[in-house]
């Protein structure tokens, strides 16, 4: 797998702490959306005759655990055990789930994520102290799970090869460090400040970090050197505080007590367009326009070049480019969530895909769709937002549910525990 970080979900179905999701920015993060049955899709899924697949792979692995497919390795971080306090993670040979390794976390933590590079597995997690909680990541060797390293911070991948590690935030001091993965030595690092840190990740991983001071300038800084950019002090006329948001080469800085955004270029803060009278919550990549998310529950579509408004909608929660279109799911509708597909330039709806717990299999992979069949098992389709359609790609009679769509393959409970299919193409 590919992608900067990787944040593999749970096999379990929690409720979602956020009833206007974010999508993902090319991280390869999987979408943990609810589905329910869409009627059409039903009557073609009930039609298909499931081609011979080879059996499924039974996994020893407990609820709640984290897996994802790096190569030829099946990769399983299970949860904090309560009696020791220790997390593990395990390494399986794909196709026959052999076992390869198996190797305890060092420290106390509720992990949360693995980041595979350079042969090495980045495991990271909220370290339990007795100063309280924060966030560590250790690295594994890939091949052995041998014990190479462990610092405190979150990970992200560089367009480099290092990686950034994160640390602090809100009212603790922040520390940032880029590091060799092999063997984590400092690159370049910035320690004791305080400031909101957004960084700008793209396919190959993060190349900027944006520092929002409370009471001074905003910095721009190479997250492959460390070395400043720019800076400038973009607070309005009465020193309030701004919110930042990034996409693509602009920076939106929002100034939500009186309702102005001002975009800037990102490398030298040179001021591009102010907008008057929009609350934004958040801000979107939507291709050839900039996505924004308003106060009053409507997305929309802005120039990125002008900032004037191209269309908007309140039918719409969020949007992200994918197939030369944009991918949407539709607000107000409960918990479930269903996905149209609209062109970017005049927000017209072209097709209806239907309600889908939905996956994305690596930046720019396939979209996987999951629901559960009428009678049992679920059902698999790839969701093809260029063409507007769904194809069925796979029933799985056995699957109970609580899956997770990993590269190239679909772990779901089953009877007795958790099984790995290999998806079809």
């Amino acid at each position: 797998m590919t992608g900067p970080v990787i944040d593999l979900g749970e096999l379990r179905h929690d409720p979602d702490p956020d009833p206007v999701p974010r999508p993902p920015r090319a991280h390869g993060r999987p979408l943990r959306l609810a589905l329910v049955v869409v009627l059409a899709l039903v009557t073609l899924a009930g039609s298909v005759v499931t081609p011979a697949r080879p059996a499924p792979v039974t996994l020893p692995v407990r609820s709640g655990s984290d897996v994802m497919v790096d190569g030829d390795l099946l990769l399983v971080l299970e949860p904090t055990n309560t009696a020791t306090r220790r997390a593990r993670v395990a390494a399986y040979r794909l196709p026959g789930g052999e076992p390869v390794w198996q190797a305890p976390l060092s420290a106390e933590a509720r992990y949360w994520g693995m980041t595979p590079l350079a042969g090495m597995l980045l495991a990271t997690g909220y370290e339990i102290g007795p100063e309280g909680r924060d966030t560590i990541t250790i690295a594994l060797d890939r091949a052995t799970g041998a014990y190479r390293w462990q610092q405190p911070g979150t990970v992200s991948k560089l367009t480099d090869g290092n990686v950034l590690l994160r640390t602090g935030g809100e009212t603790l001091p922040s520390t940032l460090r880029a590091i060799d993965p092999c063997c984590g030595t400092v690159r370049w690092q910035l320690s004791d400040f305080s400031a909101e840190t957004t960084v700008r990740g793209t396919e190959r991983g993060v190349d900027r970090v944006v520092l929002n001071q409370l009471d001074g300038p905003v910095e721009v800084r190479d997250a492959i050197t460390g070395a400043v950019l720019a800076r400038a002090d973009l607070r309005p006329p009465d020193g309030g505080p701004i919110g930042l948001d990034l996409t693509k080469d602009l920076l939106l800085a929002i100034d939500r007590g009186s309702g102005t955004v001002t975009a800037y270029g990102l490398d030298q803060l040179d001021a591009r367009w102010t907008r008057a009278r929009l609350h934004v919550d958040f801000a979107l990549d939507c291709g050839p326009v900039l996505c924004v998310r308003t106060g009053n529950n409507e997305l929309q579509a802005l120039d990125p070049a002008t900032g004037e408004v191209r269309w908007s909608s309140t039918q719409w929660g969020w949007a992200w480019p994918t197939g030369g279109r944009l991918m949407a799911n539709i607000s107000g509708i409960g918990p479930l969530e269903q996905y149209i597909v609209l062109d970017a330039l005049t927000g017209q709806q072209v097709a209806d895909l239907g309600r889908w717990e939905l996956y994305q299999l690596g930046p720019g992979g396939r979209l996987v769709g999951i629901r559960r069949h009428p009678d049992a098992g679920v059902i698999v389709g790839e969701l093809d937002v260029g063409a507007g359609e769904v194809r069925i790609v796979d029933v799985l009679p056995d699957a109970t549910g609580e899956c997770q769509a990993i590269t190239g393959y679909l772990v779901c409970s089953a009877a007795g525990g958790y099984q790995l299919w290999k998806l079809t193409d």
